[in-house]
């Protein structure tokens, strides 16, 4: 088999620069997807993460519902779920501007980034809630002992301890999310994984199209996990081992 690997720098039909734009333009709508899902996650995760730390029955409930709910339904069908009902759900000129004024592709980016998000933040939670509950108890009687509130403990002490412990973790959750994002295809969003049709269509090369897919979403990953292990290099306490 023969594969064309300059088909990347052949010309596109429609004057647009060549195939190598498309595959860029898609990881830049991937790699901006999953930027705006982790922070969606990253922020709902820790908060719901922090009220399962909690003793007050009614917020480690609602926490552990929020949880169970996100996480056990399939992101496919969370991601047609938001598709189908969050238009129908808004009324007047916004419903009127979201649905037929907005760009299509903005329109599918919104909504897999809240899906994304939200699916991802049920995982964070539970990671969130692991670290803080297991660092050393004396931290918490030292916070204490200083006289600092709940809000303070948590903000100052807790929380940042917390977030260094469960870095592996959270790079693992990045690099998920990003692979997730590939769902977003299938409610019309022209990501990296959306870009596959759209120049296969013109070039009827499927095996070189995937192969640089793949070699695209591997650089990224692999861009990920890199500045995270710096991040965890440099956050890392001295004499803190992870199991607390």
């Amino acid at each position: 088999m023969d594969f064309n690997w300059t088909l990347f720098f052949e010309p596109t039909p429609y004057g647009d620069g060549i195939y190598l734009n498309w595959l860029w333009n898609g990881a830049v709508v991937t790699l901006s997807l999953a930027i705006t899902s982790w922070v969606i996650a990253f922020v709902l995760g820790s908060i719901i993460g922090i009220m399962r730390t909690f003793k007050n029955k009614w917020l480690n409930t609602f926490a552990v519902a929020y949880i169970e709910l996100f996480r056990n339904i399939p992101l496919l069908a969370q991601m047609f779920i938001w598709y189908m009902l969050m238009p129908e759900m808004l009324s007047g000129a916004l419903k009127t501007w979201f649905i037929q004024d907005l760009d299509p592709n903005v329109h599918s980016f919104i909504l897999a980034a809240i899906a994304l998000g939200l699916f991802t933040s049920a995982r964070i939670a539970e990671q969130v809630r692991t670290g803080i509950q297991t660092l050393p108890v004396g931290q918490k009687y030292a916070a204490t002992a200083l006289g600092l509130s709940k809000l303070q403990m948590y903000r100052y002490i807790l929380l940042p301890n917390a977030y260094r412990k469960i870095v592996p973790t959270l790079t693992s959750e990045m690099t998920n999310i990003i692979k997730n994002s590939s769902v977003a295809s299938t409610i019309g969003l022209i990501d990296l994984i959306g870009q596959i049709d759209r120049i296969n269509e013109s070039t009827n090369s499927i095996v070189e199209i995937l192969c640089g897919v793949t070699l695209t979403f591997m650089l990224i990953n692999y861009s990920v996990i890199t500045i995270m292990r710096l991040v965890e290099k440099k956050t890392r306490l001295p004499n803190m081992m992870s199991g607390g």
